[in-house]
């Protein structure tokens, strides 16, 4: 035992060694990440979530009937975009159907609500005629309505698009992309 060198004898104490030191980082980190992960869930809030939920879920039979009602006058739009000009011509199947003053069209993104926009359209002659602000590219969701929201036609744009149909086609299946 003389013979033996001093260092396979004596063995350092285990917080001196690296593997216990390695092997505990990975839980250590998952850890921290849960701590970040929660404390980031409770400060910011989530925007795809409405204040007043409550509300526009008692309105939901009134936005079905709005929906319903345009299926029976049979109307359709035809949009134009160009720039940010936007031109809307509307078409009713029923005869009955007298052209509103002023028709209110929002553009929303689906997830993003900062990005919605809403604007009150003018008729001119046959069509109706306003400024939106169209983004470069994207999926929207568009949806015309006249004031009394009486009636609401609601469709997908894919953006770019020059020209959109929305509501009922010749037909008369329902159509709500480019």
């Amino acid at each position: 035992m003389m013979g033996m060198p001093m260092s396979l004898n004596a063995s350092k104490p285990w917080y001196r060694e690296p593997w216990p030191w390695i092997l505990m980082s990975g839980p250590l980190i998952v850890v921290f990440a849960g701590i970040i992960t929660t404390w980031i869930a409770y400060t910011k809030g989530d925007p795809l979530v409405t204040e007043d939920y409550y509300r526009k879920g008692l309105a939901a039979q009134q936005t079905l009937a709005s929906s319903s009602q345009a299926d029976t006058l049979g109307l359709q739009a035809s949009l134009r975009l160009a720039g940010e000009v936007v031109t809307v011509k509307l078409s009713a199947m029923e005869a009955s159907f007298v052209p509103p003053p002023t028709v209110r069209v929002t553009l929303s993104h689906p997830t993003r609500a900062g990005l919605d926009q809403v604007q009150m359209l003018q008729r001119e002659g046959d069509q109706y005629r306003g400024h939106l602000h169209l983004p470069q590219s994207g999926h929207w969701l568009l949806l015309i309505e006249d004031e009394s929201q009486g009636w609401r036609l609601l469709g997908k744009v894919i953006l770019p698009a020059t020209e959109v149909k929305i509501g009922r086609t010749t037909t008369g299946t329902a159509t709500g992309t480019l």
